[in-house]
């Protein structure tokens, strides 16, 4: 296996009446505003090399199916326990809910890979709104549980690295490229965001802590199968 490491650092309303293809990223952000309080350990000192799933087991998690399931299962994989995340044209995401404080930690800092990208979609139309591999991060704006914003940082199969967009469901979930294509297709790669920063630049708002956090991977409106791994997953100070 050739590690070959690529690091970036750039900088789910109501829900009546909407389609089950609405649900698909509403529905959670309003689920994840509901969030609790887990004290975590948190770190500045990333290891290139390891590529862990940070716990155990699943059992702080919950998957939510939008259309059929997408399966997500820990595994061991080069040598290590990660989080192997398949999809046969399904949709359902694997969530947490846990307070972050973005004022000590505003960076994101994870690793994942992908065996394929997708073919012949337009991700930024509700027919091509399907990813290898996704990670989001959800903040409550307001008392309510709809009131809510998130950023989806995704592999994209067509859009440019560092493109960004409005999902194509929702102006309350934005997306943003951080890897593009398949030119790192089966090689583990690491990314960096400072979420506080992004949260600024696509909403204009100061956010000060997150309320939970997703991975997902979703073939279903393009009728399309992957699989995606998902291993360190962490907040840091800078």
């Amino acid at each position: 296996m050739n590690l070959k490491h690529n690091y970036t650092q750039q900088a789910p309303d109501t829900l009546a009446n909407m389609s089950a293809n609405n649900l698909k990223l509403r529905l959670l952000i309003s689920t994840l505003a509901t969030a609790f309080y887990v004290p975590v350990a948190f770190t500045s000192n990333i290891d290139p090399t390891d590529h862990s799933f940070p716990e155990p087991d699943l059992s702080l998690w919950d998957e939510r199916s939008f259309k059929g399931h997408s399966e997500y299962e820990l595994v061991q994989h080069d040598g290590q326990n990660v989080l192997r995340a398949t999809t046969q044209s399904a949709a359902s995401v694997l969530y947490k809910r846990q307070m972050v404080d973005l004022t000590k930690t505003p960076y994101l800092n994870w690793s994942w890979k992908i065996d394929n990208v997708f073919s012949e979609i337009n991700e930024q139309e509700k027919s091509g709104d399907d990813f290898p591999a996704r990670l989001y991060v959800v903040a409550q704006t307001g008392l309510l549980p709809w009131e809510t914003v998130a950023i989806n940082y995704v592999w994209s199969s067509s859009e440019p690295l560092g493109s960004d967009w409005s999902n194509p469901y929702t102006d309350k979930n934005h997306m943003v490229a951080v890897q593009s294509g398949s030119d790192l297709v089966g090689d583990w790669t690491i990314q960096k965001r400072d979420i506080a920063a992004d949260f600024r630049q696509y909403f204009d708002l100061e956010i000060d802590e997150l309320a939970g956090y997703a991975v997902m991977i979703d073939g279903d409106n393009s009728d399309q199968s992957g699989a995606a791994y998902f291993g360190m997953i962490n907040f840091s100070q800078n």
